[in-house]
């Protein structure tokens, strides 16, 4: 059961920057989630409406009011930190809709963005593609089964692989996050990911693991140094070994190491406004989003990111009867969101 603490009553520097941000999140988003269940027990605050995700008023979120006590600290939720959900869908072609009502495909994985318009930071959160939580779950007709404890990916896949599905896993997402308030949405098909590595003239890392793909003839060696072409930044963000006990942590280990690598070769990239504009018309087809780059971008001119700002949702993986399950750690979920998206009260 969640505990229920005591009430006490620049800008990016340019709007390429933010708009590669904003993409590139939905990049690094990839492969399928198994089965599972997690108590989601008391919420921390009243949920917003599904269709708030759509809105993005620039006065900030506006959820909890009030001083909160949490383990003998108290904090004031922030208005001025706006959320956004990327998810990356199972899918290789151009978005289109569902033939069905389970058919949506499913996020992968997912990444919250926030952005403070007070600290002028952006920040990243990333899920567990295994995550237990309440999944809403709909039959091939559309109509709603019930609330049941599965994988959170799985619930773009209850929809029709557009708008609806993108609101529903905003639902997940937020009930995950004690009804976080999430200002928009991104979801892309896979098939999109290598034009956005190649965009910045392909990304510069030091390769975490082996990795082999014979059909896309790329070999990855631990330990080398390589700058990433298209297909081989697909392979080293989608590639697991099922093998593996908990090989899915450490694939969320490499996106958020390409995350961090891709910003510093697009800031150093020297890409105009109109060469963005291209790349993201190729990728348009492959893309379902609710967000008005070009707000997002006004409301958030300089706006600094760096590795100490990239956070994953803290948890344990577990063998199920069948699958892996991450558990999360709710007291260090708890402690992680006042830390992002709360200020200390003296």
């Amino acid at each position: 059961m969640r505990k229920q603490p005591e009430r006490d009553g620049k800008k990016l520097n340019n709007v390429i920057m933010i708009l590669f941000v904003l993409i590139l999140v939905a990049v690094l988003i990839i492969v399928v989630v198994l089965a599972l269940k997690r108590n989601s027990g008391a919420r921390v605050a009243q949920a917003e409406s599904t269709e708030s995700a759509e809105q993005d008023t620039s006065a900030g979120e506006k959820w909890q009011e009030g001083v909160v006590s949490y383990n003998g600290k108290r904090y004031r939720y922030n208005n001025a930190i706006k959320t956004y959900l990327f998810m990356g869908v199972d899918q290789e072609g151009p978005v289109e809709a569902a033939k069905d009502g389970i058919s949506g495909g499913q996020s992968d994985a997912m990444f919250l963005l926030v952005t403070d318009q007070k600290a002028e930071t952006l920040s990243v959160i990333g899920i567990n593609r295994n995550t237990m939580t309440d999944v809403d779950v709909y039959d091939e007709d559309g109509s709603y089964v019930g609330r049941y404890q599965l994988q959170i990916c799985l619930q773009h896949g209850y929809g029709d692989g557009m708008r609806t599905s993108c609101l529903r896993a905003v639902d997940a997402v937020s009930r995950l996050f004690y009804n976080l308030p999430i200002s928009g949405y991104l979801s892309m098909n896979m098939g999109g990911m290598p034009a956005m590595n190649d965009a910045v003239g392909g990304v510069t890392l030091e390769v975490m693991d082996d990795l082999e793909n014979e059909s896309k003839g790329v070999s990855l060696k631990k330990g080398e140094t390589v700058t990433l072409n298209g297909d081989e930044a697909y392979v080293y963000l989608r590639s697991r070994d099922c093998d593996e006990f908990d090989s899915a942590s450490r694939r969320l280990e490499r996106q958020e190491q390409y995350l961090i690598a891709f910003l510093a070769q697009a800031k150093n990239s020297g890409q105009n406004e109109a060469s963005i504009t291209k790349v993201y018309n190729s990728i348009s087809e492959y893309m379902v989003t609710s967000m008005d780059f070009a707000k997002l971008a006004s409301d958030a001119l300089e706006y600094g990111f760096d590795a100490s700002r990239m956070y994953t949702i803290p948890g344990k993986t577990v063998m199920g009867e069948q699958f892996e399950e991450y558990y999360v750690d709710e007291d260090a979920l708890y402690q992680m969101i006042l830390d992002i998206f709360y200020e200390p009260v003296e």
